[in-house]
């Protein structure tokens, strides 16, 4: 997290950029995408987020309604890495979809999977964690 643009490119020469980025809040937006990776035979494609000119987020993404357990599979394999690598994590679970997130000192990630048989889907998540001192409030 913190790269440039160009630093980014330097690191994964592959990356292209997005015609109609996506924005969120904060002044972020995904303008560049790169190559899908493979998570449990579903391809997750990353979307690369900038604010301020510096990498804050990225978003590893991708449909999961092709798939036959609608993404079941990747979404655990998600989870197990991120309890490897993070520890335990916060989970949350409905009907359609299942959530689960780690936070670090200056990183917030989270593992989401919508069943929903019309928009399923599979999503990785690290975000920079915004740091608030008492001038904000």
């Amino acid at each position: 997290m913190g790269m440039t643009v160009d630093e980014l490119r330097a690191a994964l020469p592959s990356v292209e950029h997005v015609a109609r980025p996506q924005r969120l809040s904060g002044g972020l937006a995904g303008t560049w995408r790169g190559a899908a990776a493979l998570v449990a035979g579903l391809p997750l494609a990353p979307t690369f987020y900038f604010a301020g000119a510096r990498l804050q987020r990225v978003e590893f993404a991708g449909s999961a309604a092709s798939a036959p357990d609608l993404g079941a599979e990747a979404f655990s394999e998600l989870v197990s890495w991120g309890r490897g690598a993070f520890g335990r994590e916060l989970a949350s679970n409905d009907g359609a979809s299942q959530y689960a997130a780690w936070s670090q000192t200056d990183l917030d990630v989270y593992a989401q999977r919508i069943g929903d048989v019309h928009r399923a889907s599979v999503r990785i998540v690290y975000a920079a964690r915004e740091r608030k001192d008492d001038s904000a409030l």
